[in-house]
């Protein structure tokens, strides 16, 4: 049982203070969401440089999965020993992982760092809107959230652009030494505003096993996607092992939800069927689109001949597509009765876009390759305030928190598993054994007797299968009337 939680008495903050408090937290919030667009377009020449490309979506999976796994903890911590320390922590640690991250080297010691600067990397959003829960009430919190749509903009834009013409240019580390800079501005910042934030101290206890069991569990899954049809057979003793080793840890995990007396997820949460298939919705739909932003800059360069900053400026139309995807939609929220038509429009049209890449892998222009990617982008934008703010309209005002993170949560968890799905696409179908560049990969695919482009129509077709998922699930909630709280949330659903 939670204790009473204690609210210190602070004198109500001015317009004025609250949006440099919200600076502050944007420039946290900035670190993290660049981080996620900057290194989808250096990965390729990552992998060639470092001469390990079998263990590349390792570089993405295992920081989405330290950072899920620290999320909830962040939380609670933060209730227990204030945002500001908590925020403090998050940045030092971030920082420290991007200093290893560049100065990594081998594909070892890069993966290593990766999962640490996740687990800084992980607190920062989330603490970022709960900070902005404390300082604002509901109803005023839309005004706000212009700022934070910026900050996700501002990434998606830069963040591909900036990571191409780093690794062309000057060397893929740039893509974490950068993080220094920024890394310091916010945590001086961070150090000297968070000050005036009222405090809350409510003790909890961290579910630490609960975290071990589910980073454990995934990253048995995830050896078995990333050695299955490479270095063992798919049906070969070992992966059919690791993934029975990966069941049991994942019942153990359940067990754990059931049992501890502050579970990572708990349990209670997912019995609302709303949030059980908007959870599940949001996973596969945000999972997708994250795998595609980590597979079109190789497919773009691997199959298409186009450069490390060229791919980054290919990407732009699939990373800034979902803010206006999210932006009609949280709008249209507002007003409509029936709010799930258009992100299952949405997503239908993202399906029929995917099956045109498939079908025409080879053929497209880069032209209608990027109007696709825009289609896509734009289609799967608009489930993502739907998703969230059904989920929080369908539980109690005491049980928004815990819902929200369980989506993010989810989300994450989702976008690692994709990823390892279709780096197993694009590994194991081209024949690969020991390639440690995108040269040595054709060439190989080539000897086999395989087009690369055939490989990536395949990944095209699971993105086609993810996000025909993310629209069953959404079939299948429940559309309740939105409560008045809820219809202020779709409008400030739209950074999320």
């Amino acid at each position: 049982m939670d204790q009473p939680a204690h609210h210190a008495t602070a004198p109500a903050l001015s317009h004025a203070e609250i949006r440099i408090i919200i600076i502050g937290i944007m420039l946290a919030m900035l670190l993290a969401a660049l981080d996620q667009t900057i290194i989808a377009t250096a990965l390729p020449t990552i992998g060639r440089e470092l001469g390990d490309l079998e263990h590349l979506p390792w570089v993405v999976t295992v920081y989405l999965l330290t950072s899920t796994a620290v999320t909830p903890l962040y939380g609670k911590f933060s209730d227990s020993h204030g945002r500001r320390v908590t925020m403090l922590i998050g940045i030092v640690v971030f920082i420290v992982g991007s200093i290893a991250c560049a100065m990594a080297p081998n594909m070892l010691v890069l993966v290593l760092a990766r999962g640490l600067q996740g687990i800084g990397g992980g607190g920062l959003v989330a603490l970022a809107q709960t900070i902005v829960a404390d300082l604002v009430p509901p109803k005023e919190r839309g005004k706000y959230q212009v700022y934070f749509a910026s900050v996700f903009m501002s990434a998606s834009l830069l963040g591909p652009v900036l990571g191409g013409f780093f690794a062309e240019h000057l060397h893929w580390s740039v893509i974490f030494w950068i993080n220094l800079p920024l890394g310091l501005i916010a945590l001086a910042i961070t150090f000297h505003t968070l000050k005036k934030l009222p405090r809350h101290h409510r003790p909890h206890r961290l579910d630490l096993l609960g975290a071990l069991l589910m980073v454990a569990a995934t990253v048995s899954l995830l050896l078995a996607l990333s050695w299955g049809g490479l270095r063992y057979p798919w049906f070969s003793a070992p992966i059919i092992g690791i993934v029975a080793f990966s069941l049991v840890l994942w019942v153990l995990f359940a067990l754990r939800m059931k049992l501890a007396p502050e579970p990572l997820i708990p349990p209670g949460v997912l019995h609302n069927p709303v949030v059980r298939m908007g959870v599940l919705s949001a996973c596969f739909g945000m999972g997708t689109y994250i795998g595609l932003t980590i597979y079109l800059p190789v497919y773009f360069e691997a199959v298409r001949g186009l450069s490390a900053s060229l791919s980054g400026l290919a990407l732009i139309p699939l990373m800034a597509g979902t803010v206006c995807g999210a932006t009609i939609s949280g709008r249209s929220m507002t007003k409509a009765k029936h709010y799930k038509r258009l992100p299952m429009g949405g997503l239908l049209v993202a399906m029929v876009a995917t099956g045109v890449l498939a079908a025409f892998a080879h053929t497209l222009s880069i032209t209608l390759v990027e109007v696709l990617l825009a289609v896509i982008s734009i289609g799967l934008g608009t489930l993502l305030p739907v998703s969230t703010v059904a989920i929080q309209n369908a539980v109690k005002p005491h049980e928004l928190g815990t819902a929200t993170g369980t989506a993010n949560f989810f989300r994450s968890l989702g976008g690692a598993l994709i990823v390892a799905i279709f780096g197993a696409i694009v590994l194991s179908g081209s024949g690969l054994s020991s390639a440690g560049s995108f040269e040595t990969l054709a060439h190989t695919a080539a000897q086999s007797g395989v087009d690369l482009a055939d490989i990536f129509a395949y990944v095209f077709v699971a993105a086609m299968v993810g996000f025909g998922l993310a629209l069953a699930f959404l079939v299948a909630m429940k559309e309740l009337p939105l409560r008045g709280s809820a219809v202020k949330a779709a409008e400030a659903a739209i950074a999320d």
